[in-house]
């Protein structure tokens, strides 16, 4: 089966097994666990901060941001269609108790002018805006990339008006391969980041909070504790976060070139719709135009030809590339939707010309 469903799919290769299975533990709420605390060590390193924290996932890393850089009722601006607003079940107002203002970025990349317009007056009538969060790469634009530039001007932004900022990076790694700046780079205009270790590093579990704020830290770790974050012997999944941070970054570039190479092959078939030059990363969508298969019907046609994506909209799929994809696969998923789309179309007729 070719999974095109999501980056999140990959299995733990061999190597990585390898060191999940011989990884030294300890108690984490203790301190204790020596896998995670060197996995900490090394993740803050990689985006120049002083401090790390594990947490079980990326939805886990942004709540306990929002959380220990809010107060309830506080508002946080945000990308409309960002993860935070459509894929963590409201947890921004159920659990952190705070407003999300969302502004409608182009490919879900938001401007300095649109966040400054954003920003809450300070009076006795508004809501305070308390937090910025940007999404990068932003997973719903198409794992499109933010603009160093870009990040600069709003940070400018939140000086100005005395705002924190915190980066969902869940691909964050994704965004440094195809842009080349550094994840320290990107990660210096915020006050928080997080990343992901299963989103296209292929671990199975696990993401990190990064900061310099050593007093933040501590208050991160207490309400990881309160939102059931806590672990014990976490060395285990720490041991494959280690794994995919020290081999499966550079490698990233790979899935960037087959999402390309799946991009040009479905350019070429007559009813999918796909916008050139739309590929930023490993994330692409496409627009499916049968005139016989409604989308569901379309991707269970496409699963019984031993490939999965999944449709997000009326007549829109995403497909993820990741490591567990080669190009060969990349090639047989598009033979295989030209294949299912070709068997739905009408049959040709020539045009017989009228008896005189």
């Amino acid at each position: 089966m070719i999974d095109l469903r999501s980056d999140t799919v990959t299995k733990p290769s061999h190597a990585m097994r390898e060191a999940m299975a011989h990884a030294e533990v300890g108690d984490d709420v203790y301190g204790e666990d020596p896998s995670v605390n060197r996995l900490q060590e090394v993740g803050a390193a990689l985006v120049g901060k002083q401090a790390a924290l594990f947490v079980p996932s990326g939805t886990a890393g942004n709540q306990l941001c929002l959380r220990a850089q809010t107060e309830p009722g506080h508002e946080v601006i945000v990308e409309g269609h960002s993860h935070i607003v459509r894929y963590e079940q409201g947890a921004a107002s159920a659990l952190a108790g705070v407003q999300l203002h969302w502004v409608h970025g182009a490919q879900g990349l938001m401007t300095a002018e649109q966040v400054e317009a954003a920003v809450r007056p300070k009076d006795p009538y508004s809501i305070q805006s308390a937090l910025i969060c940007i999404e990068n790469t932003h997973n719903a634009g198409g794992g499109t990339v933010y603009p160093l530039s870009t990040i600069q001007a709003i940070r400018a932004v939140a000086i100005a008006h005395e705002l924190p900022m915190h980066l969902d990076g869940a691909r964050l790694f994704n965004a440094v391969v195809a842009s080349g700046v550094s994840a320290a780079e990107y990660a210096s205009h915020f006050t928080t980041v997080t990343f992901c270790l299963s989103k296209g590093l292929g671990a199975p579990a696990g993401s990190l909070i990064a900061t310099d704020d050593r007093l933040l830290l501590e208050r991160l770790r207490r309400f990881r504790r309160m939102y059931g974050g806590a672990m014990r012997q976490a060395g285990i999944l720490a041991a494959a976060g280690l794994y995919a941070l020290e081999h499966n970054i550079p490698r990233l570039a790979e899935d960037h070139a087959n999402a390309r190479r799946l991009a040009a092959r479905l350019q070429q078939i007559p009813d999918i719709s796909i916008a050139p030059g739309a590929v930023a990363t490993n994330i692409l969508f496409f627009d499916v135009h049968s005139q016989k298969l409604s989308l569901p019907e379309f991707v269970a046609a496409l699963k019984r030809e031993g490939v999965l994506l999944n449709a997000v909209g009326s007549r829109t799929c995403r497909a993820v590339t990741h490591l567990d994809v080669s190009a060969e696969a990349i090639e047989q998923a598009a033979d295989a939707i030209a294949c299912v789309l070709d068997r739905s179309r009408p049959p040709h007729i020539d045009s017989v010309p009228a008896p005189s």
